[in-house]
C-alpha cells in the first residue's frame, strides 16, 4: 500500500468523556500499523474536517459531531472512502440504533423513543415500565447524565423534564435488564472480536447467571455492526439470568482500552481490506 494517503479524524473531546486519552491513542496505534503497511497517514482535528482542510481521498475518523457527520457524508457521496462510514455513525445515535435495532430483530430492551416534554407515566404504566434507563436520543453522548438510572415513572418524568430543561428534545427511555454486563469490541469481516466483564460495573450480583455463550454474542454484536453500517465498534451487552444476550449499547470506534494493541492491527488489516475493494469498485 506504498504511497496510499489517509486521513485520520481525533474525535473532538466533547465527545470523549472521560476517554480523550484513549480515544486518542487507539487512532495513532492504528496509523502506525497503517504506517508500517506503506501508507501515508496524517492527523487532524475534527475543526480541521469542518474547515476543509483534508483532501486525501481515504478517511478514518473516530467523528461525533453532528456537523462532521454531514460533512462525512458529503464526502463519501463524491466518492471519498470514509472508515466508519458517515451514516453508519449517526445510525449509532440512540434513537435511530434503537429503531434499526428493534427492527432487524436484534435482541436489544423494550423500548420507547420519545419526546422530553411529554407526560410519560400513564405510558410507562402501561407499557409495565418500573426501573428503566433514560438516554438522550437526538445526538451521541456528550456527558455523563446522558444516560440516567430510574427507578419508578414519577422519576423518570422528573429526569425527562430536567432533559427538556438541557435543551434536549428527544430520549430513549429503555426497560432495566438485571443481569451480567459484558463490554465488547470487534472489526467486521475479521477474526478479532473481544469482550470482558468489567470489574465493578454494578451488574446485579445477587444473580447466578451462567457462563454465556461467547460465539453467540459474536454473532449477535457483527450483525448489529452490519445493519448499522460500523466496520469499527464495540459497545456494551446484558447477560440475564436465564443466559440470554441483548445489546444494550453499540459505539462506532470505541476506545479499545482494554485491548488496545491487539485490536490495532486487525482494525488496519480491515482499513487496507476496504481500500482494496473500494479501489476495484471504481
Amino acid at each position: 500500500m506504498a504511497g496510499t494517503k489517509i486521513a485520520g479524524v481525533m474525535r473532538a473531546g466533547t465527545y470523549s468523556p472521560n476517554h480523550i486519552g484513549n480515544d486518542a491513542a487507539i487512532l495513532n496505534v492504528v496509523a502506525e500499523q497503517l504506517r508500517k503497511r506503506g501508507c501515508e497517514v496524517k492527523i487532524y482535528s475534527e475543526e480541521q474536517l469542518i474547515a476543509g482542510k483534508i483532501e486525501e481521498k481515504i478517511i478514518i475518523n473516530m467523528c461525533r459531531d453532528l456537523q462532521s457527520i454531514t460533512l462525512l457524508q458529503q464526502l463519501e457521496d463524491e466518492g471519498r472512502l470514509v472508515i466508519n462510514s458517515g451514516y453508519g455513525i449517526e445510525n449509532c445515535i440512540r434513537e435511530r440504533m434503537t429503531r434499526i435495532l428493534v427492527g432487524n430483530d436484534i435482541p436489544y430492551p423494550e423500548s420507547l423513543c420519545v419526546n422530553t416534554d411529554e407526560v410519560v407515566k400513564d405510558l410507562l404504566d402501561k407499557n409495565g415500565f418500573t426501573q428503566c434507563w433514560i438516554k438522550r436520543g437526538d445526538c451521541h453522548t456528550t456527558h455523563k447524565e446522558d444516560v440516567t438510572y430510574v427507578r419508578h415513572a414519577q422519576e423518570a418524568q422528573e429526569i425527562l423534564q430536567e432533559y427538556f430543561l438541557r435543551g434536549i428534545k428527544r430520549a430513549v427511555i429503555s426497560k432495566h435488564l438485571p443481569g451480567k454486563l459484558i463490554k465488547f469490541y470487534g472489526v467486521q469481516g475479521s477474526p478479532f472480536f473481544y469482550c470482558l466483564q468489567p470489574s465493578g460495573n454494578g451488574s446485579d450480583k445477587a444473580n447466578s447467571v451462567p457462563v454465556f455463550d461467547e460465539k453467540a454474542m459474536r454473532s449477535i454484536c457483527q450483525t448489529a455492526a452490519e445493519v448499522l453500517d460500523v466496520k469499527i465498534y464495540g459497545g456494551d451487552c446484558i447477560i440475564t439470568t436465564d443466559g440470554s444476550i441483548h445489546i444494550i449499547a453499540f459505539d462506532d470506534w470505541p476506545s479499545f482500552a482494554p485491548c488496545r494493541h491487539e485490536a490495532a492491527s486487525h482494525i488496519a488489516k480491515g482499513i487496507i481490506a476496504e481500500i482494496k475493494r473500494h479501489r476495484k469498485q471504481t
